[in-house]
């Protein structure tokens, strides 16, 4: 393999990264990395000062060896800086050279949106078609975006905000891109229609409510990412069977879960399978229509080296292995 000069190190915008990431080539290579996992570290935390955090997520296989290395300032606005900061670093597994610099948040959106719209995929309804998204945050178009390409069913989209404002503009630029959405007010009223419901918010208090879900829905939980947070209730939990991108990880940070768990709720079987086990058909766990499903996600490093592989072998003619 040759080593490219410095100056030759591809490094990847945000913009290259969606055009070189398709929603069914990533959700294929996520498939394969679940399948075949990589060696994934626990996530590094470390405290830079008050407020002030540095995480670094590492994975690597036989080829490659990927670092996501992300900063959370929140006195960066003040240098003409973000908040959070995010850079993917690939290197190659035998020499250890720099394979190429990745924008690691626009990563991040797009493999966080398809491994989510993957587990859909295994998990909802195939005559879903109604999408709820809770969330107007920046990740929130990008799972509608994943959902409607993986799962091709979705013919109506509804989007809720805390902030009615927002929902009406992100459904409008959803629209322009024929997309058919449309901002609903009472949320308890979209739960009840939907088939399919995805959130992705910062909230520490439950907005979904598991009295308002009706059977044979599917749930999908990304925003809760820390021991404090939480979208969902306890019954909702409950009354799910529920599904995990990563058993440790989500037993570590997951507040959806942790929390009834810590309350005698439910104990840690109620958590059916992970990602790897659907793929794997070892487990199975919509075994009736009116099964209500839930995959909780906290972010698996194995998805952004997936993700970056796919996209450098996308780029250059020389292949590299997924897993």
């Amino acid at each position: 393999m040759t080593t490219l000069p410095a100056t030759m190190i591809p490094q990847l915008s945000a913009a290259q990264l969606h055009e070189l990431l398709p929603w069914e080539s990533l959700a294929a290579a996520l498939a394969q990395a679940f399948r075949r996992p990589p060696v994934v570290p626990v996530r590094h935390t470390h405290a830079l000062g008050d407020a002030e955090h540095l995480l670094m997520m590492p994975a690597w296989n036989a080829e490659v060896i990927g670092t996501k290395v992300v900063t959370v300032l929140p006195e960066a606005v003040r240098h003409g800086g973000r908040t959070v900061e995010a850079t993917y670093l690939l290197l190659d597994r035998l020499t250890g050279a720099p394979r190429a610099v990745m924008d690691g948040e626009a990563l991040t959106v797009r493999r966080t949106a398809a491994t989510s719209a993957l587990a859909a995929r295994l998990l909802a309804r195939p005559d879903a078609h109604t999408l709820l998204m809770v969330g107007t945050g920046r990740l929130a178009p990008w799972m509608v975006r994943a959902h409607v390409a993986l799962l091709p069913a979705i013919t109506r989209v509804l989007v809720w905000g805390r902030r009615p404002s927002a929902a009406v503009a992100m459904a409008a630029a959803l629209r322009d891109e024929d997309i058919p959405a449309e901002p609903v007010g009472e949320l308890a009223d979209a739960i009840h229609s939907a088939d399919v419901i995805s959130c992705a918010t910062t909230s520490t208090e439950p907005i979904v409510r598991g009295a308002w879900l009706r059977e044979g829905t599917h749930v999908d939980l990304v925003g809760a990412f820390t021991p404090a947070m939480r979208e969902v209730d306890d019954v909702a939990v409950m009354r799910a069977a529920v599904v995990v991108d990563d058993r440790a990880g989500a037993l570590a940070e997951a507040g959806d879960l942790l929390q009834p768990l810590a309350a005698g709720v439910i104990d840690r079987d109620h958590i059916r399978a992970t990602l790897t086990d659907l793929l794997h058909g070892t487990s199975r766990v919509r075994t009736h229509a009116s099964d209500i499903t839930l995959f909780k996600s906290v972010g698996h490093a194995l998805e952004d080296l997936a993700a970056a592989t796919l996209a450098l072998s996308s780029l250059t003619p020389d292949p590299i292995g997924i897993a």
